[in-house]
């Protein structure tokens, strides 16, 4: 058996990352530490813990380490392990949105130029990300346009040239018309636009310009001064619509509430800002912006593959320059985490903090305020984030369930609804069955509060009139617990009609208020129904093969399938039902003797 406090003890001083586990082997939090021995000691100590890490070393039934070299690779590993596992007392990017990055396949012979959404470490130049699909097209039709590289997605050498050749569209290196220096030649000047150094690529075009006219080359000289006076075009346009002096940065902004918290990021990209994105993460309302923002960045950064040369943000974070340290290291240049006083700088990091703010209020408006406003109306002294729904079902005293839903924030969480098989409540008795239900729920809770159905819920609503508040109030009473409790009663048309309190006063409730319970008593009864008839359906589907050992689903169905019903397996042979596949002469005589 594992013991934690023997095991404390022989934790090593050096770095490393440390895993901790629940009683189920699942990994609950992953962690890396300068010294192994000071921080997870600390865990285990009483200090001035926030509610989450209490919540988490609650759970914490083991917990195993990896010793490292330095702070670097624990920093390293440590981002990996949340990757893989996803454990769910640490910071998780669960976007799953991709954007348009340009790619140019260096590692070619002939390199291509496209656009792509997924980002591999195979060597190739990603640039980007673009702030649109149509702006990224753009920018490549715009490539392929000027410069004559190759048009096809796969390049192979061909007995004659394609149409692109004749257009002037490419320089058929398929035919080897152009040397590979000379193909190299273009691409670079490629990566140069689009890593913002144009000014680069037009004296680069004007030095060939001059060398084309004094051959007496004046078709290409053309070309190249068309060529030219584009690239400058789109540079003009470019910082018409951007005063920004820094090229190439990310601006990070966060806002919170009392429910979430968002983080807005701003891509910078050769002085234009080309997008931005935000993520939400959700119960850190005791933890800080720099602890949010430190562990938001490691997860963040340490994944990607595509970095910027700075990064800007309010505040200085924790592990600024082990993080420095780190992405430098994986992109083989120097990478600045940056916190500005003054300047235009500053205004950047703002401006990403109020949209930060109006993102959160935007998607945050309704659902908060529909909280807001069950609190107003419950008269209750906290915000009722959590609230529970039950339903009984059976079909004259048969095949009686219960089923669960719950409110969070204002929605219906469908992935934590729950059912419950009535066990000891026997005929139709729905107030009895109410009672155990509540009763068996509230001893999970109890028993364990960070398990399958989370902390007590700050109300219940039950599907029924008083009588079944009544059972649901003598369930608290077990317990000693006095959760707000309240009716939602339907209609003779079984339509909801109202919400009552323990008084049996209806609740003055709005139009959007009243749809929100409607729609949660829906979902209740719904799914206390489907499991209903999922249990009734698996009765009706049983048959005397279920009984006999040796006789699993394949197995079942095989004969079924082979027969057409149990009827036509009593009628045969033994021989017969040892032709079905899987069935031996031993089980087909024991199928035999057993299905009468």
């Amino acid at each position: 058996m594992f013991n934690i406090e023997q095991e404390l003890k022989k934790l090593p001083n050096k770095p490393g990352v440390y895993i901790m586990h629940d009683k189920d082997d699942k990994i609950i939090y992953v962690g890396k530490a300068i010294s192994l021995k000071n921080r997870v000691r600390q865990y285990f100590r009483k200090n001035n813990k926030t509610k989450r890490i209490e919540n988490m070393v609650s759970l914490i039934d083991h917990f195993e380490y990896i010793v490292t070299d330095n702070e670097s690779e624990a920093l390293i590993l440590e981002c990996n392990l949340i990757k893989k596992n996803m454990p769910k007392f640490n910071v998780l990017l669960k976007d799953d949105k991709t954007y348009p990055y340009i790619k140019v396949n260096v590692k070619e012979k002939y390199p291509d130029v496209y656009i792509t959404r997924r980002i591999l470490n195979d060597g190739a130049k990603y640039f980007g990300p673009y702030a649109s699909a149509g702006a990224a097209k753009e920018m490549v039709d715009f490539i392929k346009s000027k410069f004559k590289i190759r048009q096809c997605k796969s390049f192979k050498f061909k007995d004659r040239p394609c149409l692109n050749y004749h257009i002037k569209k490419c320089a058929a290196p398929c035919m080897n018309y152009i040397s590979e220096e000379e193909y190299q030649e273009q691409i670079n000047q490629i990566i140069n636009l689009l890593s913002g150094k144009t000014s680069v690529v037009v004296k680069q075009l004007e030095q060939e310009m001059k060398e084309a006219s004094k051959k007496l080359d004046f078709e290409k000289a053309a070309y190249l001064r068309d060529k030219k006076l584009a690239i400058e075009k789109i540079s003009y346009e470019k910082q018409k619509v951007s005063n920004l002096s820094e090229n190439d940065i990310d601006v990070i902004g966060l806002a919170r509430n009392e429910l979430r918290v968002c983080i807005e990021v701003f891509f910078v990209r050769n002085s234009k800002m080309v997008g931005r994105e935000h993520y939400f993460l959700e119960n850190f309302e005791d933890e800080t912006d720099k602890e949010i923002l430190s562990d938001f960045m490691k997860q963040y950064y340490m994944n990607n593959l595509v970095i910027p040369h700075k990064i800007m943000l309010k505040e200085e974070i924790e592990d600024k320059q082990l993080l420095e340290e780190s992405l430098a290291k994986k992109m083989g240049r120097n990478i600045e985490i940056k916190s500005p006083q003054k300047g235009e700088k500053l205004r950047l990091v703002e401006m990403a903090e109020k949209n930060a703010k109006i993102t959160l209020e935007n998607t945050e408006r309704e659902k908060y305020s529909i909280v807001n406003e069950l609190k107003k109306v419950l008269s209750m002294d906290k915000l009722p984030r959590k609230i529970e729904s039950y339903d009984i079902s059976n079909l004259s005293g048969q095949y009686v369930v219960a089923a669960m839903c719950v409110l969070q924030d204002g929605q219906v969480k469908k992935n934590l609804s729950r059912t419950f098989k009535i066990k000891t409540v026997l005929g139709q008795d729905d107030p009895k069955c109410m009672q155990e239900v509540i009763t068996r729920r509230l001893k999970h809770s109890l028993e364990n509060p960070n398990g399958g159905f989370g902390e007590l819920p700050d109300a219940i609503f039950v599907d029924g009139g008083i009588t079944q508040m009544r059972a649901a109030k003598e369930a608290m009473a077990v317990y000693n617990l006095n959760i707000p409790l309240y009716g939602m009663v339907k209609d003779d048309k079984h339509t909801t009609k109202a919400l009552i309190d323990e008084n049996r006063k209806e609740l003055k409730l709005s139009e959007r208020l009243m749809n929100t319970i409607t729609y949660f008593q829906d979902c209740v009864h719904e799914k206390a129904i489907g499991y209903h008839r999922k249990l009734r359906g698996k009765d009706i589907t049983k048959s005397k093969l279920d009984d006999i050992a040796g006789i699993g689903p394949a197995k079942k169905k095989a004969l079924l399938k082979h027969f057409g019903s149990v009827q036509k397996i009593k009628e045969a042979q033994v021989e017969e039902i040892a032709k079905v596949p899987g069935i031996n002469n031993k089980l087909a005589a024991a199928i035999k003797e057993q299905i009468f």
